[in-house]
């Protein structure tokens, strides 16, 4: 994994050393030596993290990482503070400005690799999503949400396994005091039961198991969809680097040494529910955004654009399969009569309670989209213009023979729908030639009266058909 890295430190053969160990595995180094070159530095080059040492002269490292998190282009960049300080109140300190992790000198390389790749494809995957949640903004389909630092940590779920019984009392009472919902378990087995049948903020897991290894937990959430992106905080003795760099490879986000100190577990805690928490919002609202540029707003049906993809897939798999695809046109008749009449209030209830009739009198497999106004479109894979025309006319007698039903009126009204059907077995047929041909049928059925099924290469609807669909 190659990433750009910006090394800040006072000492020259400190930065030396750290850029000759990251060059060797292929990462680009930036180099600063004070806070405010580091600060310049940051916004000229948007590194992938920021390596910060701690014990500086003006302004120390605390200070630089504030300066950082306060600022909207700066505080997604992972920060590692780098530091000779051992004491628990120095760590907290530093994650309470922002940092993401500490590296205490001389720095282990196994440590400083492990944390690098694995903060940095933490990073790649948020500005994933926040490239398409710009992208939903730009498209005008959904607002810019808050930052990260904003989220807040209360009332969060975790799981904490481990078999400790003095290190589990000790976890579950400072989480419990700031009102955390701690559920246990003092096996991998258990573990993995109540992770993937529960929703949790946090997982906490033990690397000092006695009897079984607690990395079966890391490599077991990260198989399983559900718990994929589920946060994971390790707890290591402090001469076990190798395992906690193997735990963070298999995707644990953060590790805490033992003995446990209250202070520095609530704000790691605190740390990853925050950004998990910004994660989750951040999917929503892309999902939320890809459902509003996709869908039609008043009546949940895809829109126009998903149709035209949607038919052309469908046109390509022809080739594949060897069967037809037809395309239904329909149209509500006089709908401005029913606006102009009762009110664009009514005429949007008509527009639902259609939509809504319409979908439920086709195969799950067909699919049904508003391609504007009061017309609408159907696709059926797998059916020639025989079935096609068929499942119009049904639909057509299914609107005609109930009547709307509208909010602040007496009376239902009677709505009635024309419709033109279009088939091809032909891969090469475009889209627009497929619609072409069941608006020109729809059409056909305006100009024919109404309320009536044409369907292109049918010059009418086939005896036995009509006889099938009776009253």
């Amino acid at each position: 994994m190659s990433a750009r890295v910006l090394v800040v430190d006072d000492v020259l053969p400190n930065v030396k050393l750290l850029e000759a160990k990251l060059s060797r595995e292929y990462f680009d180094v930036i180099t600063a030596y004070d806070g405010p070159e580091a600060l310049t530095r940051a916004k000229e080059t948007a590194p992938d993290i920021i390596l910060l040492d701690v014990m500086m002269p003006g302004m120390d490292g605390f200070e630089v990482c504030q300066h950082l998190k306060a600022d909207p282009d700066l505080q997604h960049i992972p920060v590692v503070m780098v530091t000779a300080l051992s004491d628990s109140a120095d760590r907290v300190r530093g994650l309470e400005a922002g940092a993401d992790d500490f590296l205490t000198k001389p720095v282990a390389d196994i440590a400083l690799f492990a944390r690098v790749r694995s903060l940095v494809r933490l990073k790649m995957m948020m500005d994933e999503w926040r490239r398409r949640e710009h992208t939903s903004g730009e498209l005008g389909v959904l607002q810019g949400s808050a930052a990260e630092v904003e989220e807040t940590a209360d009332g969060a779920s975790i799981l904490v396994v481990e078999d400790s019984r003095s290190d589990l009392d000790k976890i579950k009472e400072t989480l419990s005091a700031h009102d955390h919902r701690v559920a246990t378990a003092r096996t991998v087995g258990d573990g993995l039961d109540l992770a993937i049948g529960d929703e949790f903020d946090l997982v906490i897991v033990s690397l000092t198991l006695l009897s079984e290894d607690g990395l079966r937990v890391c490599s077991g959430l990260r198989s399983q969809d559900r718990t994929r992106q589920t946060p994971i905080l390790l707890l290591a003795d402090d001469g076990d680097l190798e395992r906690t760099a193997k735990g963070l490879e298999l995707g644990a986000n953060d590790y805490l040494v033992k003995p446990i100190d209250r202070n520095e577990i609530l704000a790691r805690v605190r740390t990853q529910i925050r950004r998990k928490r910004y994660q989750d919002r951040l999917r929503s609202n892309y999902e939320q955004s890809l459902s509003m540029a996709l869908t039609d707003s008043l009546t949940g049906l895809f829109n126009r654009r998903y149709l035209s993809v949607h038919i052309e897939r469908a046109l390509v798999r022809i080739a594949e399969t060897h069967k037809p695809v037809a395309a239904i046109f329909l149209d509500i008749d006089c709908f401005k009569q029913i606006n102009d009449t009762h009110g664009h209030a009514a005429g949007d209830q008509v527009l639902k309670q259609l939509a809504d009739r319409v979908s439920r009198n086709l195969r799950n497999f067909d699919l049904v989209a508003r391609w504007g106004g009061e017309e609408f479109v159907v696709v059926m894979p797998d059916a020639g213009v025989e079935a096609a025309a068929m499942v119009a006319e049904r639909l057509r007698r299914r609107i005609a023979d109930e009547p709307f039903p509208i909010a602040g009126t007496d009376r239902p009204l009677q709505v009635t729908i024309s419709l033109g059907v279009a088939a091809t077995e032909d891969p090469g047929e475009g889209v627009d030639a497929l619609l072409a041909r069941a608006d020109h049928a729809l059409y056909a059925a305006k100009q024919q009266g109404r309320d009536r099924v044409v369907a292109d290469g049918l010059d009418d609807l086939p005896g036995d058909m009509a006889t099938a669909l009776g009253g």
